[in-house]
């Protein structure tokens, strides 16, 4: 049954205009209104309440910062542009269509304020740039990259590409670490439970056998009776060292010590440090071939590094560069770039082809990554199913021996 919304829009010059269509639903007096070439602000059915688009100025400031969108959106969106740009779809128009079939009301609306922006003359770069929950500081550097060449549908295609790079090298990561983090929970809450909820339970039964414990029973019972009697202080000293060490790692040298000793890490250190020259490398070649000028593309490079180690290096090499002298230089003396990819930056560097290079450097670390997650797949699970036997498997022998012991005792007598 068709129903009469007003609404409120923004036409091309900028200017607001209210006015009433008779619609369906509240999607369709968006598109109505669309097809007026006017940008919706406020649809709603008359004398009632609205929906996405008719909320106060307040609650709109608020979507604005709150805007997000759902894992997979923007690489969907942003290969979805590039296609239709490529097939000559202008793109406003383009924008427009995207903003209809956003999943996410903050995404829906992040990009309806994108294309009024663009509505009112601006261009598409400076329409991203206030929304950086969405679109983050490489994203806005190389749009305004190919604005300025003119090459907008092959640096969005670029983009497409890097973006679900680096969104295949995070699922990598969370696959290596789910594994052991989710053994390591189940081990401490198991054990955690034996301690406190069924070894104390056994002491009548060991004070009426009359035997001396063993060793390790004694040993497990003094360990047990601490966490039932104390376990407050233990699990609120473990969330405190927890939640202070985030709170240190939120500082500058903070930040600094956990990203080394990530670094470090006996396992997982080798994988993290090809992770981040993985990103490293995308990145900077990303950026390079992308027409975004050397000193622009290395300070982007070391905000999204994602690595304050890696940071530190990118910043001495653009202060060189800066200076006249070589990119690679400051990588040599590094621990972290393995001399392997400082030659190729330095021959990259000297032949014009740094770009090229770094996408090799990049693509080669990406199947390291792979392997070495494969790897620690593989190394990971019988170690923590070891791990889990020798707690579980030790708290129960501490149980079981008192009665073999009496058992040795009765069988002696």
């Amino acid at each position: 049954m068709a129903t009469k919304f007003k609404f409120e829009a923004r036409d091309a010059t900028g200017k607001v205009v209210k006015g009433a269509v008779t619609a369906d639903s509240q999607q369709a007096a968006v598109a109505e209104v669309r097809r007026k070439n006017l940008t919706p602000l406020d649809v709603s059915k008359s004398g009632g309440l609205g929906g996405l688009f008719s909320k106060s100025t307040k609650d709109k400031r608020s979507l604005v910062k709150k805007a997000s969108c759902k894992k997979g959106e923007l690489e969907v969106f942003t290969r979805q542009l590039a296609t239709m740009l490529g097939a000559g779809i202008p793109m406003l128009e383009s924008l427009e269509i995207l903003a209809d079939q956003a999943e996410s009301p903050g995404f829906a609306f992040c990009l309806d304020q994108v294309v009024q922006d663009i509505r009112s003359g601006s261009d598409l770069s400076k329409a991203l740039e206030p929304h950086k929950k969405v679109f983050s500081h490489i994203y806005v550097s190389m749009i305004r990259a190919g604005e300025v060449s003119g090459q907008i549908d092959i640096i969005l295609t670029r983009l497409a590409e890097y973006l679900e790079a680096a969104a295949h090298l995070r699922n990598e990561i969370k696959s290596a670490m789910t594994y052991p983090v989710i053994s390591l929970v189940l081990v401490i809450g198991i054990a955690s439970f034996l301690m406190i909820g069924i070894v104390p339970s056994f002491k009548p039964v060991f004070d009426s056998l009359e035997v001396e414990l063993p060793g390790l029973t004694v040993f497990i019972m003094d360990i047990a009776f601490f966490m039932r009697d104390f376990w407050y202080l233990i699990f609120g000293g473990l969330f405190a060292m927890i939640f202070g060490f985030m709170m240190f790692a939120k500082t500058d040298r903070g930040a600094y010590i956990k990203d080394s000793l990530f670094l470090r890490l006996p396992v997982f250190g080798i994988l993290f440090k090809k992770v981040a020259l993985s990103r490293f490398a995308r990145t900077f070649a990303t950026l390079v071939k992308s027409g975004v000028p050397i000193l622009g593309a290395m300070e982007i490079v070391s905000d999204t590094s994602g690595n304050r180690v890696i940071s530190g290096i990118v910043d001495r090499a653009r202060d060189s560069v800066k200076n006249g002298d070589s990119l690679s230089e400051p990588f040599m003396g590094s621990t972290v770039f393995p001399p392997m990819v400082v030659k190729m930056m330095a021959i990259g560097e000297r032949s014009g082809a740094l770009d090229a290079l770094l996408e090799k450097i990049a693509e080669f670390y990406d199947q390291q990554v792979e392997a070495e997650v494969k790897g620690l797949t593989a190394m990971i699970e019988p170690i923590m199913i070891a791990v889990m036997g020798v707690v579980v498997g030790g708290i129960v022998l501490a149980v079981f021996l008192p009665i073999f012991k009496l058992q040795e005792t009765l069988s002696g007598g």
